[in-house]
């Protein structure tokens, strides 16, 4: 079990930016795949990004492509999503997810079905 807690997010202005972090503990060995979702009231979830820990491959979104990073630590138990460019329509609570799934493919997917380990999330609102 990975137990994993975001941090990092809070009230922009459109074009601003946020880095929002998730701290790991636990069982973190066991992690292959690292990924970030977003959930807006009234809407579905939605993978963010995601990267596949032990070839560093990265993946995101196509809303997001070019404005979001995500990377992991020096340390290897933190996980980050640098936000920029913000717009009204990242306005979601966020939330770190983690999975001992071996494929990088289904890594690249980032559906949150494949991933077994949540944090309780972090809201991100951007507005003017």
């Amino acid at each position: 079990l990975v137990y994993l807690v975001e941090s990092g997010g809070g009230s922009v202005q459109p074009g601003g930016s946020l880095r929002l972090s998730c701290a790991a503990s636990g069982d973190t060995s066991s992690s292959r795949c690292m990924g970030w979702f977003r959930q807006a009231p009234g809407k579905e979830r939605e993978g963010v990004a995601s990267i596949y820990l032990a070839l560093g491959h990265t993946f995101y979104a196509d809303s997001v492509k070019g404005r979001f990073t995500i990377s992991q630590g020096d340390a290897k138990n933190t996980l980050y999503l640098q936000m920029n460019d913000l717009r009204p329509e990242d306005t979601a609570m966020y939330y770190c997810a983690s999975t001992s799934g071996n494929d990088w493919v289904r890594c690249g997917l980032t559906r949150g079905e494949d991933f077994g380990d949540w944090g309780q999330g972090t809201q991100v609102t951007v507005s003017a």
